[in-house]
């Protein structure tokens, strides 16, 4: 398969493949009039399969492309100018994630009145993540995006 060279834009590589149609949710690409790439099961050496997503002419912020952390941990975002990567990071995962993920307690105040979502990191290489209203503890397979 041949995928053409992107002059100026992202590329995010090593998403895993089950969070792969969460990130594009996640970056609200349906909406984009960009030319947007998207490659799901490829081969990887580090991850045996992995997920790409390639967007021309577009400059993300960097806090919207960490949000990505919270269902791909491990993804790289690659900025592209003029055919060359002149920027290259892992996303990170903010201390506090507010309207990112739902709570799944259904007794919950967030889930009964018109508030934000708010979330603590506990535990950041593991991913778990604190409710700030009922105290939940939500592990990373159990995280359900907004």
């Amino acid at each position: 398969m041949a995928v053409a060279a992107l002059c100026n834009g992202i590329v995010i590589d090593h998403i895993p493949c089950n969070s792969l149609f969460k990130v594009v949710n996640l970056l609200g690409l349906d909406k984009m009039q960009n030319s947007v790439t998207i490659g799901n099961n490829l081969d990887s050496g580090s991850m045996k399969r992995k997920g790409i997503i390639k967007i021309a002419d577009v400059d993300i912020p960097e806090e919207t492309l960490n949000r990505i952390a919270v269902i791909a941990p491990n993804a790289v975002v690659n900025i592209i100018h003029d055919y060359e990567v002149v920027k290259k990071h892992k996303v990170e995962l903010a201390e506090d994630l507010i309207d990112i993920v739902k709570c799944n307690n259904p007794k919950c105040i967030s889930n009964n009145e018109p508030m934000h979502t708010h979330f603590h990191v506990v535990d950041a290489e593991k991913h778990i993540l604190r409710c700030h209203y009922c105290e939940r503890i939500v592990n990373s397979d159990e995280v359900a995006l907004i």
